[in-house]
């Protein structure tokens, strides 16, 4: 997948370093900004240089890379917005077994995206470890995640 500054990342770019990823879209009314600024919380908190987060668009059509990087930007340096073709999405959610639908479309052709909300948390090899919690206070959330580096 592509990150905004033309760099591909993948779980192999990441190996060494424990991640988190999420899936969502920048369109997104509520949950996608909620989760994010959870996720840039938590980041903020740890004690040395925080681990990196991949935000991946469920919405390739409309959710570029430079987009996506824009996007997250407001949120942490340490996140990345990767976007990329539909079939590398469809890859990726495939992958998490992230479940994502187009809903439908309105009088001006703008439209929402169901999906999933789970923030997933890799280990340094890019094994799943678990569905990481970033609904308790930040600075425990941290201290769990300082336990993988």
């Amino acid at each position: 997948m592509q990150a905004g500054d033309g760099r591909t990342v993948s779980d192999q770019t990441l190996r060494g370093r424990p991640f988190l990823v999420y899936f969502g879209y920048t369109h997104c009314p509520d949950v996608c900004p909620t989760e994010l600024a959870r996720i840039s919380d938590v980041l903020n908190q740890m004690s040395d240089k925080p681990i990196p987060a991949l935000f991946i668009t469920v919405d390739p059509e409309r959710d570029t890379p430079k987009l996506m990087q824009e996007y997250v930007s407001s949120f942490n340096p340490a996140i990345i917005g990767l976007s990329g073709s539909r079939q590398a999405i469809d890859a990726a959610e495939k992958t998490f077994r992230v479940f994502a639908r187009k809903g439908e479309p309105q009088a001006d052709g703008d439209y929402s995206m169901d999906h999933s909300s789970i923030i997933y948390l890799m280990d340094k090899n890019g094994a799943f470890v678990e569905a990481f919690n970033v609904e308790r206070a930040p600075k425990d959330a941290a201290k769990d995640l300082e336990r993988f580096l």
